[in-house]
This record gives structure tokens, C-alpha cells and sequence, in this order.
């Protein structure tokens, strides 16, 4: 019985805390306020350069599709397509280098080979 009052005293005394916590955020609002500024315009669109996307050359060997993708004329990677399974992807790690074979998802583990002198 002791409960049921005291939940009911707690249930009656809620409306009179809420008050009492809006009454205390109030604040006074000060007479020197100014607007906002208006926003900046977002960022315009960077255009892209066409030459900048690689150029793909589709050959058919026989019943085999080979797609060559080419960066500034420069042979770099080539799909190929047999007639039957999947098709699979040949690329070039180092421009005087081979090729590297791969079939999964993921591109291959490629490490960073710049060129600092050249004689």
C-alpha cells in the first residue's frame, strides 16, 4: 500500500518538475541580435578531363573477347573473355614487366614503384 501512494505522490509531482525546468531554461533574450549570413553556394562540379579515361579496344580472337584497356596509349591492363567459364584479367605490374593473372573480386596487392632518375 506504502508503494501505490508513493508512486502516485512521484506520477503527481512530475508536471510541476517539467514546469519548473522550462521556467529555468527561459532566458532573457538580448535586444543587439543580428541574422545569420547567408550560405555559401556549394562547391561547383570539377569537370572531368575526357583524356583521363582510359581507352578500351575490343578484339575477337576466334570465340575469345579480349577487352585492352590503354592510359595514354599505353597498354596497361586487358580482360579476356574465353567462350566458356569466366572471364579473367591480365595486368601489367611494371611498364617494362610481365603480366600478372587475376580472377577473384579483389584487385592484386600492386606496390608503389616510382621513378625517381632515369639515365
Amino acid at each position: 500500500m506504502r508503494l501505490h501512494r508513493l508512486f502516485l505522490l512521484v506520477l503527481l509531482m512530475l508536471p510541476v518538475a517539467s514546469f519548473s525546468a522550462q521556467a529555468a531554461d527561459k532566458k532573457p533574450v538580448p535586444a543587439n541580435l543580428e541574422p545569420l549570413p547567408e550560405a555559401l553556394p556549394p562547391p561547383g562540379v570539377i569537370e572531368a578531363n575526357p583524356a583521363d579515361a582510359p581507352e578500351i579496344t575490343i578484339v575477337k580472337k576466334g570465340e575469345t573477347k579480349v577487352e585492352e584497356y590503354r592510359m595514354h596509349g599505353e597498354l596497361y591492363m586487358q580482360k579476356i573473355t574465353p567462350p566458356h567459364g569466366t572471364p579473367y584479367y591480365l595486368m601489367k605490374q611494371e611498364q617494362e614487366g610481365g603480366w600478372s593473372r587475376f580472377d577473384g573480386p579483389a584487385a592484386p596487392l600492386v606496390i608503389p614503384k616510382w621513378v625517381i632518375f632515369r639515365f
